[in-house]
């Protein structure tokens, strides 16, 4: 790859189109095919993939924003644990304006606690050698994309001993969630766009249980539009043909392995937890991961009481239902009113790969059902 416009020609993206029209009129029915990553969902709105797409290609946005699953009784026990006089709490951007039960991170910050943003791990274990005398805490969350970089971290604070350094561990794992999809049955999908930063660090092997046990095709999948649009079109040519299959359209940078490196990591540091509760699927048996008790000391669940409460989302947010692909972002009621990115009421609002954040931004307010573009009209990739 030498630059990314290779990626965006409208020429090529115009005749991937005409191919997806060709075999959408083969299909026996319309279809639902999932992109997982929030990733996808930005880049679809991003360039009008979807307005582009024919009337029996129906994409559905799934639950791959790691802040978008994390419940708000976890949010809380973030809180909780800024608000100990002698700790700094250290987290990604997208984490501070998430709401908990009553609060979020920023308001906790305005409020007194010594909350700070960094943009890598790493990054909150220079703040502990700064910092001595002070408790650091970095709030990990995310799937195995960023997994990896936690469990660096805590190797070498182990090597480095450095001792006022902890982890609130809530990584989650991709493959139980997808699993608990396809047992959902009021969720009937035809096909995956599986996610490409997290097959990066797993690979391809760990989705062979869609195609062999569920029987739905998945092709993993780069993020930019032709990226998109060649998935869509290799998953139509498996659905036409009768096939279910792990394809790999981000073979430039997915392997088949994964890159072992980061899992040999991954499994050294963490173990997996027996529940972990998701926002919108609930609890999901081996699900998310906490820290190894060879590395104890870094974790900020044993280290700092917590108030490790459940907490129902808000009444009128339908997060949930998003998540899991039941509902369009415009079909909750608050939807682009009371919840906006300046005032969000649920995650998929606030981050910058969740779903509700992606049709606001892009201006997708209304049913696209009814705003298809004709068949013919010239693919443009203006972002």
């Amino acid at each position: 790859m030498k630059y990314v416009d290779e990626f965006r020609e409208p020429e090529k993206a115009e005749a991937l189109r005409c191919q997806i029209i060709k075999l959408s009129h083969q299909l026996e029915k319309p279809i639902k095919i999932m992109e997982v990553c929030g990733g996808h969902t930005h880049s679809i709105f991003k360039y009008g993939i979807e307005e582009i797409l024919p009337e029996a290609i129906e994409l559905i946005h799934g639950p791959g924003c790691p802040v978008c699953v994390m419940p708000k009784g976890r949010l809380d026990d973030a809180i909780a644990i800024s608000q100990n006089h002698n700790v700094i709490l250290a987290t990604f951007g997208d984490t501070m304006r998430v709401p908990g039960s009553k609060t979020s991170l920023l308001q906790a910050k305005a409020q007194g606690a010594d909350i700070r943003m960094v943009y890598s791990p790493l990054d909150s274990l220079q703040i502990a050698k700064d910092n001595p005398n002070k408790e650091i805490v970095f709030f990990a969350l995310g799937f195995e994309t960023t997994a990896p970089s936690t469990a660096f971290t805590i190797l070498q604070a182990a090597a480095e001993k450095i001792h006022n350094f902890s982890m609130f561990c809530n990584h989650v794992l991709v493959i139980p969630a997808l699993q608990a999809l396809l047992n959902n049955p009021d969720l009937q999908l035809d096909g995956f766009v599986g996610p490409g930063h997290v097959s990066m660090v797993i690979g391809t092997n760990p989705y062979e249980f869609i195609s062999q046990r569920y029987h739905k095709p998945i092709v993993i999948s780069g993020f930019e539009p032709l990226d998109i649009l060649q998935s869509v079109w290799m998953l139509l040519q498996q659905l036409v043909e009768n096939r279910c299959q792990v394809e790999n359209q981000y073979n430039r940078l997915v392997q088949k392995a994964g890159n072992q490196v980061a899992i040999n990591a991954m499994n050294k540091v963490f173990i997996v937890r027996e529940n972990f509760d998701w926002r919108g699927l609930g609890d999901i048996p081996f699900s998310g991961l906490k820290i190894h008790p060879e590395y104890a000391k870094f974790d900020a669940e044993l280290k700092f009481t917590i108030p490790n409460r459940k907490v129902a989302d808000h009444k009128a947010c339908q997060c949930g239902e998003i998540l899991k692909g039941v509902l369009k972002p415009w079909q909750c009621k608050v939807f682009g009113t009371a919840c906006t990115p300046e005032t969000p009421i649920g995650t998929c609002m606030v981050s910058s790969e969740g779903a509700c954040a992606a049709y606001y931004k892009y201006g997708r307010f209304s049913n696209f059902a009814n705003k298809k573009l004709d068949e013919q009209q010239i693919v443009t990739l203006t972002p």
